[in-house]
């Protein structure tokens, strides 16, 4: 049961970021789901790195987007020609 919960909030992360982000990603349902549990992945290292987060401990809900912000503007730069 925690995969289908870590799948779905990665979703919703996902969305949000999409949303929040300027521009246009052509990215599926199954893409945005992982870009949100990417994102989460890139929050908890970098809260770490920082000393936000203990080890172990993973990354908020708002880290999570804000980890999945910077993937997308990771993501657009690297695709423009």
């Amino acid at each position: 049961m925690g995969i289908l919960w870590t799948i779905l909030i990665g979703l919703v992360v996902g969305v949000i970021a999409k949303f929040l982000h300027p521009g246009k990603e052509d990215l599926g349902l199954i893409m945005t789901a992982l870009l949100g549990i990417a994102g989460s992945v890139v929050a908890s290292f970098l809260g770490q790195f920082l000393g936000i987060y203990h080890a172990g401990q993973g990354a908020g809900f708002i880290g999570a987007i804000v980890g999945a912000i910077l993937i997308l503007f990771l993501y657009t730069k690297l695709k423009k020609p």
